[in-house]
């Protein structure tokens, strides 16, 4: 067996580099930029205001103005003012030639066909967006390795990019083993238990930004595991099978993945849950074998699949870490690291009833893990200790 340190470090060396592709920008939120996006034009591509109100010269500031016509958002008929005259303009329009200032429509009098400003704080220049002063043709909008937010998309919207290329999420197949399983939605024959695993895997999966996920089931046989693996490597770049990691009579995922030419980097890890823990690597595919049971299988997904998915995809880890205060004292022998599903809020960590590992009800409430390393022997309520903010 080898430490949880050690795992992440071999796991970490076995990602491959990341392929990029290219997406329409309606295709890319939450994806990482893999090249830098320039912009084609001036934004915006000419002066325009950013209030409602009248567009004048200047110079012309303290003279009783004549309005000549207005103009809207979205025009293309552009007005030229000569001195002494002034156009109605509305937010988002362009200037009319000759003006280099925008009045508010409350700074002023209006009677008739006359303008009389009053607005002791105006400057040459104001309310006017100049062109070009979002961004100018040219110049870097964005750099790789930027997270495509919301508001990043909408940036890269607002100075006419279409597509952008990106860091391409693998494709994930998650494999099934287990003859005891049934779908949610089907009555339990004796000896059954609902399938749960590739529920969890695959929420947990598309929050990581994977969408390409396949699920596929095997008998507990090893010939049949075997080909439902060699299937799923010919057909993925990340495989997650989940039961028969151990050393069991029926667990035969390590079995398979020798037949299918998968080298072995690491069977056990010295934690709990979790301890049967399988990773592998087939060319550039990676291979998880993942304890059977939910809750070993999720928190396993978190602690090594999740931040290997990160790198692959050059994003920022979204599991933090921290140190807090527990509320409650835990005792545990030396030689495995423990993680415990807890609640932390305010500085302050709980450690949550039923830690067994097949149990998920208080994972479903978690909101982190309390990380207790292999020399620990516990804690003591108020001690200070390691925790592992999971993402919600």
């Amino acid at each position: 067996m080898i430490s949880v340190q050690e795992a992440k470090d071999i796991i970490s060396a076995s990602v491959p580099v990341p392929k990029t592709k290219k997406l329409n920008l309606s295709e890319a939120a939450g994806k990482v930029l893999s090249k830098a996006v320039t912009a084609t034009t001036d934004i915006p591509n000419f002066r325009q205001s950013c209030m409602d109100g009248y567009a004048i010269r200047y110079e012309d500031k303290d003279l009783i103005l004549s309005v000549i016509g207005e103009m809207a958002a979205g025009t293309s008929r552009q007005l030229v003012i000569k001195p002494g005259q002034a156009t109605r303009i509305f937010t988002g329009a362009p200037l009319p030639e000759g003006a280099d200032t925008v009045v508010m429509q409350e700074k002023v009098q209006y009677s008739g066909n006359s303008l009389f400003i009053q607005d002791e704080r105006l400057t040459e220049g104001l309310n006017v967006r100049a062109k070009g002063s979002e961004i100018k043709q040219g110049e870097k909008a964005m750099l790789p390795g930027t997270l495509l937010t919301p508001a990043a998309i909408g940036f890269l919207a607002g100075i006419g990019c279409s597509e952008v290329e990106v860091y391409s999420p693998p494709d994930v197949t998650i494999i099934l083993t287990g003859n005891e399983l049934q779908q949610p939605g089907n009555p339990l024959r004796f000896g059954q238990v609902y399938e749960a695993n590739s529920f969890q895997l695959k929420a947990a999966l598309y929050q990581a930004g994977i969408v390409n996920i396949q699920v596929r089931t095997a008998e507990d046989d090893p010939k049949k595991l075997q080909e439902v693996l060699s299937a799923a490597l010919a057909e993925s770049d990340l495989v997650l099978l989940n039961g028969g990691v151990s050393v069991g009579d029926y667990d035969f995922v390590v079995q398979a993945a020798e037949a299918c030419e998968v080298t072995k980097r690491i069977h056990k890890i010295r934690q709990k849950p979790g301890k049967p823990l399988f990773f592998g690597i087939s060319g550039e595919k990676l291979v998880f074998g993942l304890p059977g049971n939910p809750s070993s299988s999720l928190t396993c997904f978190y602690e090594y699949v999740l931040p290997a998915l990160e790198q692959w995809m050059h994003q920022e880890h979204r599991i933090r870490n921290t140190k807090a205060t527990i509320t409650h004292e835990y005792a545990k022998p030396t030689g495995l690291t423990h993680f415990l599903k807890a609640f932390y809020e305010n500085g302050s960590v709980t450690p949550l009833h039923a830690q067994e590992s097949f149990r998920l009800h208080s994972f479903a409430t978690a909101n982190c893990f309390i990380v207790l390393p292999e020399e620990s022997t516990g804690c003591l309520t108020g001690d200070l200790v390691e925790v592992h903010l999971l993402p919600v």
